[in-house]
């Protein structure tokens, strides 16, 4: 099994509800590393998993459109606490969209897996995985 990984950030703001959440219900700011991991049996005929730039170029966009936003206030959102875990899923659903359109290249035609993982800080990350 192969795989890689290509590593980008998004910095954004947030609020949660429900008792649980303590502090956290109040209006905050969490900047994420977010790694995507694509999963393929065999390398393609140019020995790739798939092209690093074109991952590393769409990650950037997919994160762009959460990037400095209060999520609180996007329509997409609204009703959900955008919990690490509920972000590495919004992720995940983003890029296999961009996969399933093609925008990451015939390479990536022969992915049958991705990873998307949240890391909050050096000791609590969040991750998705599935099948693509």
């Amino acid at each position: 099994m192969y795989s890689l990984t290509v590593r980008d950030h998004m910095m954004i703001a947030h609020s949660f509800a429900g008792e649980i959440f303590g502090p956290a219900r109040k209006l905050h700011g969490a900047t994420y590393v977010v790694d995507v991991s694509f999963e393929r049996a065999e390398l393609d005929a140019n020995d790739l998993v798939v092209d690093i730039g074109l991952a590393s170029e769409v990650l950037s966009e997919v994160l762009g459109a959460f990037n400095m936003q209060n999520l609180d206030e996007l329509p997409e959102f609204k009703g959900r606490n955008t919990t690490t875990e509920f972000m590495a899923r919004a992720v995940f659903d983003r890029m296999a969209s961009a996969i399933r359109e093609g925008r990451l290249g015939d390479s990536a035609k022969g992915l049958h897996g991705l990873s998307v993982t949240l890391s909050e800080s050096h000791i609590a990350w969040a991750s998705y995985h599935g099948k693509l």
